[in-house]
């Protein structure tokens, strides 16, 4: 297993344990002392389980290379893998706001506890370790789905802060405040589960990269000496990578030895930014006037 491969499965194990850990507690003191709180918060740390799980093993296809029936490799894997943690952050999300509307309405029936401070206090340390590593781990791999699942490791930690307001509130006499924060914490986990749908669609449907990616990859083809003009640029997302194609004019005597030369010096510059993952090179003679049948959206 190569090193890159052997990072991915190890943090993604990280992320399994890490949820396991909590929802055992949280759940085991929510229903304890009826904290609907804890419950959601453990709830959330469900659906983060199956979602670690699902990554662990479905996200790691994204390492295998080329083969006969994806000629261009697994990239979009990681990318689909995201987009199932989003959409079960969403769907989760309805049933735990369901759930504290219901709470509010009919009453809670939360006792307080110390057991209930402890239980969010190892939550929160414990969602912080994972994100931690898996932040760390993720900074050579630049995986979306490692990134989903320490956005949601991140997410977490802010539920149960959110969870602690419940907790302050049966400490103090007001339980309802515990059906609130379950409430609290619901919005938040729809947000989150939203923001990463939204950006794994793009990957997934090949949109084009944000300007100033396409700006930088534009600047690194005009600065090679033997370009003077650029034309029709095309990039596009293959999964979490750009693919980027596009026509450079070189002057029309150069021999064909010098022009393959200059092709490949332009390839391995491009391929050189970051997230560029595969770079289609296009040699025309300077002079032939092929960009003015170019659309206007298209040449550079």
């Amino acid at each position: 297993m190569d090193e890159d491969r052997w990072t991915f499965v190890r943090t993604s194990w990280v992320n399994v344990v890490g949820n396991v850990a909590k929802i055992v507690v949280e759940g085991a003191i929510g229903l304890t002392f009826g904290s609907l709180a804890l419950i959601a918060d453990a709830a959330h740390s469900l659906a983060d389980l199956l979602a670690s799980v699902i990554v662990l093993v479905w996200g790691r296809l994204a390492f295998e290379g080329p083969d006969r029936g994806h000629p261009h490799g697994h990239e979009r894997v990681e990318p689909l893998t995201a987009l199932f943690v989003g959409a079960t952050l969403v769907l989760l999300a309805f049933k735990l706001l369901w759930d504290s509307g219901t709470g509010i309405i009919e009453g809670p029936s939360v006792v307080y506890s110390p057991y209930l401070v402890g239980g969010l206090a190892f939550a929160i340390l414990d969602m912080i370790v994972v994100y931690w590593y898996t932040e760390r781990s993720n900074r050579s791999l630049g995986s979306p789905a490692l990134d989903a699942l320490g956005k949601d490791a991140l997410n977490d930690v802010y539920t149960s802060m959110a969870a602690v307001v419940g907790v302050f509130g049966a400490a103090i006499g007001y339980p309802v405040l515990d059906a609130i924060a379950g409430g609290l914490v619901s919005t938040l986990v729809l947000r989150e589960g939203l923001l990463i749908m939204r950006e794994n669609v793009d990957y997934l449907v090949g949109s084009a990269p944000p300007m100033e990616k396409l700006d930088e990859i534009r600047s690194t083809i005009r600065s090679h000496p033997a370009v003077e003009g650029v034309h029709d640029l095309r990039c596009h997302y293959v999964g979490p990578t750009i693919e980027v194609e596009f026509h450079a004019e070189i002057a029309g005597d150069l021999s064909l030895t010098d022009a393959h030369r200059v092709e490949m010096e332009l390839r391995d510059r491009v391929l050189s930014l970051p997230n560029v993952g595969d770079v289609h090179v296009h040699l025309d003679p300077l002079g032939i006037g092929e960009w003015k049948d170019a659309s206007e959206d298209s040449t550079q």
